[in-house]
């Protein structure tokens, strides 16, 4: 049985193969909530990044070389520039992660031997971390942590494909080993076929998908143009639809936030919260300074639950 935290029901569902791909969770989720044995260990490992005014002219991302032989990267991010990321071993649950103070000063110390422009901890506008689930090694420096993946596959007492490790730069190869491990349990698959397949909204160039918005929605203002370009590719047009105007769109929640890309990312990319507006999908949180978060918030959540329709 699994349970729906957002609704606390309770729920069986019957399927040929568990894949357990719980990430930081892997290791718990078989000894706590299946209670076996787990094939491998996995170990912690936290990262965290700083976001602060941008750092230099330009749009050149950096590779910068620690004292302790590992980089950190420097990239221009929403006006800003987002620097990371850190190394550090995580004792603690999985479901509490935030950023320490001697990551925020190694990050600190990193940049500031590199460019002139000197930052401090006032100028951190917004931090986020999160932790990499390494199979163990018993390495003794996080670095050193195998990256790879590890697949187990049993079938006592069900079959149970557990994943650990893993990271999202290997993700399709990942799924395609997790599919070959377990493709004699679906004889009616046809092997793989993401190594050409285009992502969703991957269509157009982004020069030429951005002619096409300025061409068929020319009321659109430039900075939503290129979000839009840049988050949805070719989706755009399931989002803008026929809409003639920005009135079109339904209510404007604040910046180029409109009613129409929540209705998108409710529907389509199963958004269910402000948060997973605002911070998991459209990225739009790091433009809530001098506005009133909790009443945008509030009014998201409200158009969520309204099942609310453009008219």
């Amino acid at each position: 049985s699994y349970e729906d935290k957002s609704t606390g029901t309770t729920s069986t569902a019957d399927a040929k193969v568990l894949v357990n791909a719980a990430g930081p969770w892997v290791q718990s989720f078989i000894e706590d909530k299946l209670q076996l044995e787990s094939p491998r260990k996995i170990r912690l490992i936290k990262g965290s990044h700083i976001i602060v005014p941008k750092i230099h002219d330009g749009d050149e991302a950096f590779i910068l070389q620690n004292d302790d032989n590992r980089i950190v990267f420097v990239i221009p991010y929403r006006g800003m520039s987002l620097v990371g990321t850190t190394d550090r071993p995580h004792k603690a649950s999985p479901d509490t992660v935030e950023i320490d103070d001697f990551e925020v000063e190694y990050l600190l110390n990193t940049i500031n031997q590199y460019f002139q422009v000197k930052r401090t901890r006032a100028d951190i506008k917004f931090t986020y971390s999160g932790v990499r689930p390494l199979c163990d090694d018993e390495s003794s420096d996080p670095s050193a942590v195998t990256r790879d993946y590890t697949l187990t596959l049993s079938a006592d007492p069900a079959p149970i494909l557990n994943i650990f490790g893993g990271k999202l730069t290997t993700y399709r190869k990942l799924s395609e080993a997790a599919m070959k491990k377990i493709e004699h349990l679906f004889p009616q698959a046809h092997g793989p076929w993401t190594a050409h397949a285009i992502l969703p909204g991957g269509e157009l160039q982004r020069d030429d998908l951005r002619a096409s918005l300025k061409r068929q929605y020319a009321w659109l203002p430039d900075a939503m143009i290129e979000r839009f370009v840049t988050s949805y590719g070719t989706l755009s047009f399931k989002i803008l639809g026929e809409a003639k105007s920005l009135e079109d769109l339904g209510e404007h929640l604040f910046s180029t936030l409109y009613q129409a890309e929540i209705e998108y990312l409710k529907e389509d990319e199963f958004a269910q919260t402000a948060e997973d507006i605002l911070w998991r999908r459209s990225k739009l949180c790091y433009e809530l300074d001098g506005i009133n978060k909790d009443e945008i918030i509030a009014k998201i959540n409200s158009l969520l639950a309204q099942k609310v329709q453009i008219a």
